[in-house]
């Protein structure tokens, strides 16, 4: 029966396919993976944790049962995130990382009691909203990204948390990828003019990554990245120190 279900939700997950007619001359249908029902059940169990709850969970109750150090920061985001080697650039440093790679803001939003509130952090950095443009969970308006950023940060704030909002960094085309297509750079600004506006009138902070490695065309300065989406060690340096910077006006 379980492997049924798996088999029903991979076939509902498939593209419909136009009918171009019922006869054809030559027999030469697209190639088929060689397990169907292998890949059927990795999509079900996919959909069972579709916010990724699990992926910190264990973590989480072992920090839950530790007394909570101060100055604790919980840096919420997506794959840049989850790349950030935190005790690498703020050694010494109480600072969780709960990134999660190709997350967008709705599953952040889902995932925000367990994976930040539960930690009794100081502080929360942001650094999201790029793969809600590149649509990675469907297709989302301005507003409705703006709703899941208001949301996390009247909730952090709800419950003594200081909120940063980190901008969305620059894309380049520099690389073999080109990422400009799915991430235009004039929705990356717009997103940014409003995360800055934002944090203004609701007493946060906005960490300005975007204009320290935009180039002067508006690209992920080359040689910072080595896929013109996430930065590399260099790129980190240079984060590095803006997130510290805006850590230090959150918790004076």
């Amino acid at each position: 029966m379980k492997r049924r279900t798996a088999l029903v939700a991979f076939l509902v997950l498939l593209p419909p396919v136009a009918a171009l007619g019922q006869l054809v001359d030559e027999f030469a249908p697209p190639r088929a993976n060689c397990c169907l029902q292998g890949v059927a059940q990795n999509l079900a169990d996919q959909l069972q944790d579709w916010n990724q709850l699990g992926r910190y969970h264990a973590d989480n109750e072992k920090l839950k049962a530790q007394p909570v150090p101060p100055g604790r920061v919980v840096f919420m985001g997506d794959s840049i995130t989850d790349g950030w080697r935190l005790e690498n650039y703020f050694p010494g440093k109480p600072y969780v990382n709960r990134g999660i790679s190709g997350q967008t803001t709705p599953q952040m939003l889902a995932r925000f009691y367990a994976d930040v509130i539960e930690l009794k952090p100081a502080a929360v950095i942001f650094l999201a909203g790029t793969n809600d443009i590149s649509r990675n969970t469907g297709p989302s308006t301005a507003e409705m990204i703006q709703h899941n950023f208001m949301a996390m940060c009247e909730l952090a704030q709800a419950h003594g948390i200081k909120v940063i909002l980190g901008s969305l960094l620059p894309v380049s085309d520099y690389t073999r990828a080109k990422q400009t297509e799915r991430r235009p750079p004039a929705h990356i600004l717009k997103l940014n003019a409003w995360l800055k506006e934002y944090a203004a009138r609701n007493n946060a902070v906005y960490a300005d990554y975007f204009s320290a490695l935009a180039d002067d065309k508006g690209m992920l300065r080359e040689g910072f990245s080595n896929d013109g989406l996430h930065p590399n060690a260099k790129g980190y340096e240079v984060m590095a120190p803006i997130a510290e910077a805006a850590i230090r006006k959150a918790l004076p």
